[in-house]
């Protein structure tokens, strides 16, 4: 059977549609593409009638499956190269830091559908016959007037650090994190007023199969403008692409991932979403797996400040590389 062909629409029209159904307070769901340009927005059935499947809910209760999973990285020197021409626009000036992400083939016993079924994850989505997303990190909640942000930046594993007070006090960590905590205020600053960081590296520990990892992340939180209340297409088409998977200062930034990573994000790094009538919940969409073709292809990164060790970088972005379980 044939996936169900989504009618894909784009970014614009969806804003029109998220600013009227904000300001009427009815319901959607929707999710978007990393460059912002299209996606699909519906109500809760519509998703259903297409079999798209959305979870804002962490709470777990599958029994973890048996199963098989290989990942076959790019090679460190390929990865190499990518870093270097990163540090090089960093070293220039280009940028204070970069999201350098890159895809994974994986191999995997078990379908989209199982892995969305029996992922341990905040935010889940799974498109049929395209792709599966499970992510730890929140984008945007909006409650009624109040905006807040979560930025996750910063991982360890825990089996080879019990303690994770070294996100909290290594230097190229700490670089990374104050950055990407920058540049949220800043685009928060451009829909809300006053601002202030209510949390400041907070630390969660996500579920992988190849062992817990330590995440890093910050609460930043505004009062919506009176013009941008209620209209939340107006505020997305404000601070998106997402600050965390991109980098500062942003328009370069994106240039420099448009040079450097060499092949589509797509949906990947997108965020997704739902409205209830009253808040908005959404995720930026990390910890993603692609179909394609025949093959399966895991998508991920990290941030790459001048602090950053190669070797470091390319370890991180290859134990990203995991499922929830």
């Amino acid at each position: 059977m044939m996936p169900t062909r989504i009618p894909y629409i784009s970014f614009a029209d969806m804003c029109t549609y998220m600013d009227e159904k904000g300001i009427k307070g009815e319901s959607f769901v929707f999710f978007l593409n990393y460059k912002a340009s299209q996606g699909w927005i519906g109500t809760a059935k519509q998703a259903k009638d297409l079999g798209i499947t959305f979870s804002f809910s962490d709470v777990h209760v599958k029994d973890n499956p048996d199963f098989h999973f290989g990942k076959y990285p790019i090679s460190a020197e390929s990865y190499g190269e990518k870093f270097r021409a990163v540090q090089q626009a960093l070293q220039r000036g280009d940028s204070f830091l970069v999201n350098l992400t890159q895809p994974t083939q994986v191999s995997c016993s078990l379908t989209l559908e199982q892995i969305f079924e029996s992922a341990q994850a905040k935010y889940k989505l799974l498109v049929p016959g395209q792709f599966v997303v499970f992510s730890p990190e929140t984008f945007i909640k909006i409650n009624k007037t109040t905006i807040s942000s979560y930025p996750m930046k910063g991982t360890l594993s825990v089996q080879h650090h019990p303690n994770p007070s070294l996100l909290q006090t290594n230097a190229k960590e700490q670089a990374e994190h104050a950055t990407i905590v920058d540049l949220i205020r800043n685009d928060v600053s451009q829909v809300s007023f006053p601002i202030h960081v209510e949390k400041y590296k907070y630390i969660d520990q996500i579920k992988s199969h190849e062992g817990n990892l330590w995440q890093m992340s910050s609460q930043i939180t505004g009062e919506l403008m009176p013009e941008f209340q209620g209209k939340l297409g107006s505020i997305l088409q404000k601070i998106l692409p997402a600050g965390s998977i991109s980098g500062a200062p942003k328009e370069s930034t994106l240039r420099i991932i448009e040079e450097i990573e060499g092949y589509e994000r797509g949906f990947y790094t997108g965020i997704m979403g739902q409205f209830d009538g009253k808040e908005l919940d959404s995720g930026v969409m990390i910890r993603f797996i692609e179909q394609q073709a025949d093959k399966l292809i895991f998508k991920s990164g990290g941030g790459i400040t001048v602090f950053s060790e190669e070797e470091k970088e390319y370890q991180e972005l290859i134990q990203k590389v995991y499922l929830p379980f």
